[in-house]
């Protein structure tokens, strides 16, 4: 057990240093789920301040998913080759200054590039945050509770940055970044001090520089090609020529690891059914969430003609439920298993997005949206944690990052995929750019699209549900360093 593991304890009762790791890491992760959620309500304040285009303000929100979901593997592994203390307050720092810089720049291109660096900070903090969790919390209750509580801190720092952001826009578009910057000043502070040093996993050894370089350009361009596909077509040139590059460069990326003495990513853990389906179904379950998303905020403003600051509110349900359930859905966990609360939360949202289809121009939001969004905060309540839960159990410490990241790009790029999808089939159909009516007509082949993905999760976790009667999937033990030298 490592001096940092150590620290966790089995009593009910956390000493006042386990819980300033545990509150101060889940901040920044609620930051960050806040700065997504906070910029995208802002986005028609920015473009008539800057003058941006249409295609050139979209990727205020892109240039972040890019730099997040690109390189969250890569930030994931260099958490457990370089330090995940080291490597989280880094990524904190950086956070911070791009921060400042997005909130005083005059430039659309400028703006651009901060939110580039921002994702990419998160892409190094999302994995080091949990990898602290899970390594600073033993495995069983303990590390379920804490992983409730960071999923509270997850959702209700995105429904708290839709709330914000309706407030502060009308004061201007610029304290949406400002914001965050005092409170994670105040997390670094307090995690520099309370965050213990952790062993990492090589010493000497070497670094894996091709497998970085194939695997972080690969996955860059693969994020850049479904961010930019519903804008120039799934069909265009460009985009084909874009998807093709990045197979081709991750297909590079698994030879070399194939290969390499010390790979970023060890092709072995992938060979574990239950962190494969914790990742899968994590991809299913956001991308089918973050397109339904789409399609209610589209409703509920270009339709219902709410305001930013409604819409926010309205989502507010759901956040409810994951704000006040997670921390005590731990001993839930324990008695039904991990895949089966990962099955009724998919399940959950599958009704939840078919509730949807009966909208109509006059269905209203008691009618037609709170019903869903009641069943939304059921189904993350249920799954959130159960994911996390699933695919870093039984992770050996030195690859806990590892096990983050992949997870983390799951959600990133599953979530995009699903929102880029929705997207075009809502502009197929030729509801993107008209009135209510058309709208409202599209919705139905937009909708049928989340639960496709969530239908589809729901079989890829059945056979696990119904075979294990409670308790955590977990990933098998690493073989000693000469068999899996060996294996490489």
């Amino acid at each position: 057990m490592s001096s940092a593991t150590s620290l966790s304890t089995t009593s009910a009762r956390w000493s006042g240093r386990l819980w300033a790791i545990l509150l101060a890491v889940s901040v920044i992760v609620g930051l960050d789920a806040l700065d997504v959620s906070m910029v995208g309500v802002a986005l028609p304040a920015i473009r008539a301040d800057l003058g941006m285009s249409t295609s050139a303000l979209q990727w205020v929100a892109g240039g972040y998913a890019l730099g997040f979901g690109g390189l969250l593997l890569l930030g994931g592994r260099t958490a457990d080759l370089l330090g995940r203390r080291r490597v989280f307050l880094a990524a904190v720092t950086v956070f911070i200054v791009a921060s400042i810089l997005g909130g005083v720049v005059d430039d659309g291109a400028l703006l651009i590039a901060t939110r580039f660096i921002k994702g990419v900070a998160a892409a190094f903090t999302m994995p080091a945050a949990l990898s602290i969790i899970t390594t600073t919390f033993q495995e069983g209750p303990a590390r379920w509770r804490a992983l409730g509580i960071y999923a509270v801190f997850a959702a209700s720092g995105f429904a708290a940055g839709l709330v914000f952001s309706g407030l502060l826009t009308q004061v201007g578009w610029r304290w949406t970044f400002f914001l965050p910057v005092p409170i994670a000043l105040v997390a670094l502070l307090v995690s520099a001090r309370v965050v213990p040093g952790y062993p990492t996993e090589r010493g000497g050894i070497g670094y894996d520089l091709p497998g970085a370089i194939t695997g972080a350009a690969g996955s860059l361009l693969l994020v850049f090609t479904i961010v930019q596909a519903p804008e120039a077509g799934f069909g265009a040139p460009r985009t084909v020529l874009s998807f093709v590059g990045a197979v081709a460069l991750l297909v590079a990326f698994v030879l070399i690891e194939r290969r390499s003495r010390s790979p970023l990513l060890r092709l072995g853990i992938l060979r574990s059914r239950p962190l494969a389906t914790a990742n899968l179904g994590t991809a299913l379950f956001f991308g089918a969430y973050l397109g339904f998303q789409f399609v209610v905020m589209l409703y509920l403003q270009s339709v219902l003609g709410w305001s930013p600051l409604q819409t926010a509110l309205g989502f507010l349900p759901s956040a409810v439920f994951v704000a006040f359930g997670s921390p005590k859905i731990g001993p839930l966990i324990l008695k039904v298993g991990t895949e089966r609360m990962i099955f009724g939360g998919l399940l959950a949202h599958v009704l939840a997005y078919a509730l949807f289809l009966r909208v109509d121009e006059h269905s209203g939001y008691w009618a037609a949206v709170f019903p869903s969004t009641v069943l939304l905060g059921i189904g993350f309540l249920m799954a959130f944690a159960s994911f996390n839960i699933q695919a870093t159990a039984g992770v050996a410490d030195h690859e806990q990052g590892l096990a983050g990241g992949l997870l983390n790009t799951s959600l990133q790029v599953g979530g995009a995929i699903g929102l880029a999808v929705v997207t075009a089939v809502l502009t197929a159909s030729g509801g993107a750019g008209g009135g209510a009516a058309a709208l409202v007509d599209g919705f139905v082949p937009a909708i049928s699209i989340p639960i496709g993905l969530a239908a589809l999760g729901v079989l890829v976790v059945l056979p696990g549900a119904l075979r294990r009667r409670g308790g955590v999937a977990a990933v098998p033990a690493d073989p000693p360093a000469t068999e899996l030298d060996e294996a490489a």
